[in-house]
């Protein structure tokens, strides 16, 4: 099974190009900072991790992902290589995104994150709650649960 989920502020806006003929395909590439909770050292560190969303996917990160974005991105790794100018052979990971989401609201990353959550596959508009849309509970309280 080929499986990654990550969560990450993107480093800068997506690069996003079309490939050439009469089905035209979007191809976003971004690259994630996800950070790690510990290292040897006890202090966070930082990963910096290639995205690369083709189609739907690729337009979603167009008209909505920007620089600061935090988002949630699950896909399979993929691996390749090429010969550069020097005739030197380069390897490559990259992370082929199956679906992205806001991670936070606008208001808390100051971004373009926008209030929804969406996907890559266009997915809907559902509104993301804050503090304020939870009831309070006291936990002494003999009732039962309101759920």
């Amino acid at each position: 099974m080929n499986k990654v989920i990550l969560m990450g502020r993107l480093t800068r806006d997506p690069d996003v190009r079309y490939s050439q003929g009469e089905n035209s395909t979007a191809v976003a590439r971004y690259t994630l900072a996800v950070d790690r909770r510990f290292s040897k050292n006890e202090e966070n560190s930082t990963d910096f991790i290639n995205i690369v969303a083709f189609g739907k996917a690729g337009e979603f990160a167009e008209k909505y992902l920007k620089k600061g974005t935090k988002v949630l991105v699950t896909g399979r790794i993929q691996t390749g290589s090429y010969t550069n100018k020097e005739g030197q052979k380069v390897y490559t990971t990259d992370v082929v995104a199956e679906d992205q989401e806001f991670a936070e609201s606008k208001n808390a990353s100051g971004a373009n994150g926008g209030s929804s959550n969406g996907s890559g596959n266009g997915g809907g508009s559902e509104k993301i709650g804050n503090d304020n849309d939870f009831m309070s509970f006291d936990s002494g309280s003999e009732t039962a649960l309101p759920f």
